[in-house]
């Protein structure tokens, strides 16, 4: 009977447990901007140009942190798909 090295059944799980952690955690983080910001804009409420200033600079600065989320979820990807020798390069 062959032996196979318990490494090949480890990395995957690692991968896998790494990958959906990093998900979850910028999942946490989107629905923080999205629902919880917005939430306490009212507070900083006054009038611009006849709309709520508040409401704009929370969606403005959603944007940014967005894309923010998409940049530290693509540097984390490469570097985790590097560490375990997975290439995106199809045969």
């Amino acid at each position: 009977m062959v032996s196979l090295p318990s490494q090949l059944f480890e990395a995957p799980r690692d991968y896998r447990r790494k990958s959906l952690g990093i998900a979850l955690l910028l999942l946490v983080v989107w629905s923080a901007v999205t629902f919880g910001i917005p939430f306490f804009a009212r507070q900083l409420g006054f009038q611009f140009l006849g709309w709520p200033f508040s409401f704009w600079a929370c969606a403005q600065g959603a944007m940014g942190v967005y894309l923010l989320i998409i940049a530290v979820y693509c540097v984390y990807m490469n570097r985790l798909d590097k560490k375990f020798g997975i290439s995106d390069e199809y045969l």
